[in-house]
């Protein structure tokens, strides 16, 4: 997951209204109110309290209500620089505050955090509103765009311009006063309902589930490292001489690959599966209903036919037609791939006399069968060259080769968790780029998945360069007694994944807040997932991959290995990808009924989607689309992935994947994103548009 500058936060909370309360007195010994003292003004997490949130957002609030008031007392022509520029620059102190405050609800939480995250929510909501729907700033900004073609800006102000005067009417600055007050309803109860989604699929993931097992023959066919680190979280669960396995997918993926114990199995998938969906307070099905039935109101409200439309007609794809029929392209041949794999299970079911059909829960274990016997080759033989230190030492030499950078370990800057690694970023020549943190293992308050966000943005202030300040948050399997971390190949490519992103965040540089980076979500992948491509190239393994006991590169023999199984298991990963964004649309553009069950049924029916695989999320724990900003937009990974395999391509196809004149157009693509529209940008690059045949050739699909 993508949260790079926390976009639909940070953009909300940039203003507030002008009828604020007088600014409150500033208590100087809160961190947010004073420039930070700390090495390259990271956040100084050892001193920020959780006291210190509610005020500093609050009086970030008010100082913004100054710095409207400037702009909309101003007596003289709205400009550019009176009006754009002004609003583009403002609400710095509430900025800060609230990255800090959302980046550690995602990553650090504890019961106090997302009590005060519940009574900050809906103010931050109110004042998103109070800014967009504020007619005297308006009045302005409209003023400016309508005489901006007269008005001898260059391209780059001509663009901010645009975007704010898009955002403006998209917030419903236009709408009549009781239609504004409605849309300021919804969008309350809206950020409500999804901050309460994303604290139930957490309680579900990390809190109400965990599979005890007393028994050691049940644990047959897991590796050493599985078991240990099983052993190890029973241990702190105060189950010593037990087994703990969890919904935590580098707990719960090797036991579905590795436990011949078949009952077990569907025991944890099932825990897995029917997250958020089982009746207790933590049920999501109540609020998927109010969630689409209120997003689809404000669409209509906003002159949209539906959410989709509203949400896809600012990125590249412009419409749901062109979304789902670029989805249904693909279906047919990866869901004609899926069947052939299913064969492929079931034939072996029936060979070791098994008498049983192929469920959700047995694919993972049969699929790592037919690797075994298809490319004599497992995961179990591949995470011991995985080290996670190898493996972010090799995603670090990539940067490195591609664009000359170098991470230097940090041992003098605060942390918010010890687990957290920051890094300093520099040109080859010593220049500071920017601050990289990166933390890498479960915890209780720690989100799902992975993600990239930052902690401060590039931009500009009185003409100095402010260097960003990023960080990549993940959930990789934990050192287990001797054991140290071992990744598997999921998790490799994950974390070259993250890293792109953070790239992207530490090479972005415009002048402006609003267009510096700022892409559209179906272009926003594209950085991350050109960095997948090079952790499973030959000459790239064999730098990183390194025996963990014995330092020895990996044997050309594995590596022939990793590449001829590249499209392993291909059908599964697109079908169930596709399925979900297929679903995600149907969310957001058809009318739901009652019944949460009944409507994903139906949406898979209508595709279908065979018993054997899930969509990759379903409805009740679909955190991208409820809770983390991918509303009708989870279809933008395999859009994006589009672009990834065109451009790498070009890598490939002139002989080096790191050639030095594709990557260095590749870093322009990085710098200058947001500069102009996505394909513009993209064609910069390229020189040419992109072609979706590498992608078809990369999955098998043709």
């Amino acid at each position: 997951m993508h949260k790079i500058g926390i976009t639909l936060i940070a953009f909300a909370l940039i203003l507030s209204s002008c009828n604020q309360k007088k600014a409150p007195q500033k208590d100087m010994t809160n961190p947010f109110f004073s420039e930070y003292k700390t090495p390259f003004q990271v956040p100084p997490f050892n001193e920020i309290k959780l006291v210190h949130y509610l005020p500093a957002i609050e009086t970030g609030i008010a100082d913004n209500l100054a710095e409207i008031k400037a702009i909309t007392d101003n007596k003289e022509d709205a400009t550019f620089d009176n009006t754009i520029l002004a609003f583009d620059l403002s609400g710095d102190l509430l900025t800060r505050a609230s990255l800090v405050f959302f980046n550690l609800n995602s990553a650090n939480t504890s019961d106090e955090i997302q009590a005060l995250a519940r009574e900050i929510t809906p103010k931050l909501s109110t004042h998103r509103d109070n800014i967009m729907l504020n007619k005297d700033l308006f009045k302005r900004v409209k003023a400016v765009y309508d005489k901006r073609n007269a008005s001898n800006l260059n391209a780059g102000q001509l663009r901010l311009v645009e975007k704010y005067y898009t955002d403006f009417e998209r917030s419903g600055a236009n709408l009549p006063d009781e239609k504004q007050a409605e849309l300021r309803k919804l969008n309350d109860e809206l950020s409500m309902l999804e901050l309460k989604f994303g604290e139930n699929v957490l309680a579900e993931s990390n809190k109400n589930f965990k599979m005890v097992i007393d028994q050691e023959a049940d644990l047959k066919g897991l590796s050493g490292d599985v078991i240990a680190a099983a052993a190890e979280v029973a241990k702190n669960d105060s189950l010593a001489g037990k087994w703990v396995f969890t919904l935590q997918k580098p707990s719960m993926i090797p036991f579905l690959q590795y436990a011949e114990n078949r009952t077990l199995r569907e025991k944890l998938y099932k825990g897995y599966l029917t997250r958020g969906n089982n009746g207790n307070a933590n049920d999501n099905k109540e609020t998927i209903g109010k969630l689409v039935n209120l997003r689809d109101q404000r669409a209509k409200l906003l002159g949209y036919a539906n959410h989709a439309a509203y949400v896809i007609d600012v990125n590249m794809a412009k419409t749901p037609e062109n979304v789902e029929n670029f989805l249904l392209k693909l279906w047919t041949p990866a869901l004609e791939r899926a069947k052939k794999e299913r064969a492929d299970m079931q034939a072996m079911i029936d060979q070791e006399g098994g008498k049983f059909k192929l469920e959700m829960w047995d694919w993972w274990y049969y699929a790592e069968k037919v690797r075994k016997i298809k490319y004599d080759l497992d995961e179990a033989q591949l995470k011991p060259y995985f080290k996670l230190e190898n493996v972010v030492d090799g995603m670090m030499q990539v940067a490195n080769k591609l664009y000359g950078i170098k991470f230097i370990q940090r041992t003098d800057l605060p942390v918010y968790n010890e687990e957290a690694m920051p890094y300093e970023v520099q040109e080859a020549d010593g220049r500071h780029i920017g601050v990289f943190y990166m933390d890498f293992h479960p915890r209780a308050g720690k989100g799902n998945g992975a993600w990239c966000t930052s902690y401060r943005d590039q931009t500009y202030k009185n003409g100095q360069k402010i260097y960003p300040i990023v960080s990549i948050v993940c959930n990789f399997t934990r050192p287990a007694g001797n054991v140290p971390a071992l990744l598997n190949f999921d998790e490799v490519t994950t974390l070259f994944h993250e890293a792109g992103h953070a790239l992207h965040g530490l090479f972005t540089d415009g002048p402006y807040h609003r267009t510096a980076g700022n892409v559209p979500n179906d272009f926003v992948e594209l950085p991350s997932q050109i960095m997948e491509n090079w952790a499973s190239e030959p000459e790239v393994l064999r730098m990183y991959a390194k025996h963990y006991q014995t330092g020895e590169v990996i044997p050309e023999a594995l590596i022939a290995k990793i590449v001829k199984s590249s499209q392993f298991n291909q059908g599964f990963e697109t079908v169930e990808y596709l399925a979900a964004s297929i679903l995600d649309m149907d969310w957001h553009t058809k009318a739901f009924g009652s019944n949460v069950e009944v409507f994903e049924k139906t949406s898979m029916d209508k595709i279908g989607l065979i018993n054997e695989i899930a969509p990759r999320y379903r409805s009740t724990y679909f955190s991208h689309i409820f809770s983390g900003g991918y509303s009708a937009g989870y279809y933008v990974y395999i859009w994006a992935a589009v672009l990834d395999a065109d451009a790498f391509d070009a890598f490939k196809q002139s002989g080096n994947i790191f050639n030095p004149e594709f990557a260095a157009k590749f870093r322009i693509l990085l710098t200058k994103s947001g500069s102009d529209d996505g394909m513009v940008i993209y064609k910069n690059f390229r020189g040419q548009e992109p072609s979706i045949e590498p992608l078809l050739k990369r999955r098998g699909l043709k």
